[in-house]
């Protein structure tokens, strides 16, 4: 079974995918032992409540709403891949929806939570989602002008041996 989650998320692209939001990973994906046993079958990232939430890769969106009061967006994607978005605020798209890659899904919550499926089997995202990485830039929250300069540099991080896009 590891081997053949392996190769799909080796066959996703060429190189690294910007993660949904620019928090830290706060929840690493834990592979479960079997379908029906404990573990972490995504990603949660901490975020600050109402930032956008971007999809990851192009896909359909196949359902968007409330699951016992937690608000998630599922896109199928063309590789074959099911994307699921969770704890939005609230969608930011319909059922039905063509979404490109970088397209606002949702806002977050302080978490969202990011997992792809092949099927029933939950994908690892980790080994091709970057980091977005550079210098924060403080800036005042009292209306006040800050210092001239312009804004921090910020780039995404690839893991090692993934290209930029």
């Amino acid at each position: 079974m590891i081997a053949a989650l392996a190769l799909v998320v080796a066959t996703l692209a060429p190189g690294c995918l910007a993660p949904p939001v620019p928090g830290p990973v706060t929840q690493p994906f834990r592979a479960p032992a079997c379908t029906y046993c404990p573990g972490h079958r995504g990603i949660e990232f901490g975020a600050l409540a109402g930032t956008p939430v971007r999809a990851v890769v192009a896909g359909t969106v196949t359902f968007a709403g409330k699951v016992a009061g937690t608000t998630y967006v599922v896109l199928a994607q063309a590789d074959g891949l099911t994307a699921t978005y969770g704890f939005l605020q609230a969608p930011a798209v319909r059922r039905g929806a063509v979404i490109a890659a970088g397209q606002e899904v949702g806002r977050s919550t302080q978490r969202v939570y990011f997992g792809w499926r092949q099927g029933d089997l939950p994908v690892d995202p980790t080994p091709v989602l970057g980091r977005w990485r550079g210098r924060s830039r403080l800036v005042p929250t009292d209306g006040s002008r800050g210092r001239p300069g312009g804004a921090g540099t910020v780039r995404l991080q690839c893991p090692s041996g993934l290209s930029e896009p």
